[in-house]
């Protein structure tokens, strides 16, 4: 009986060690909020391979894009579709330097992105 028990509790833990998601080594992801005429951080300092993911707020505001204005040399450019409610955009990015970021129809609203090595 002792074995039977044993082996069912050895499978159960198995099991669950088996189901748990995968952290450690993940790539983070960090969260920018659009609000009417900017962006929530409006500065973000992340390590090489960040997802950032840009959300449009669920009840109605202006319109607004994300835009790669400027980049590390090679990086191509990148635009979301324009917005004013719950949608998001996100990119991972994948080379380090400044990523200067804008709306393109609202010409203050800006975003500074530095992308560490490691």
């Amino acid at each position: 009986m002792r074995r039977r028990t044993f082996a069912a509790a050895l499978t159960a833990g198995a099991a669950l060690f088996c189901a748990a998601p995968a952290v450690a080594g993940s790539p983070p992801t960090k969260k920018v909020t659009l609000g009417d005429n900017y962006y929530l951080p409006a500065t973000l300092k992340v390590p090489k391979g960040t997802t950032v993911k840009w959300v449009w707020p669920d009840e109605p505001i202006d319109v607004h894009d994300v835009k790669l204005k400027k980049g590390p040399d090679g990086v191509r450019k990148f635009h979301s579709e324009p917005a004013s409610s719950g949608y998001t955009f996100k990119k991972t990015l994948k080379k380090a330097g400044t990523y200067t970021i804008v709306c393109t129809l609202h010409e203050d609203m800006k975003m500074t992105i530095r992308v560490k090595r490691g």
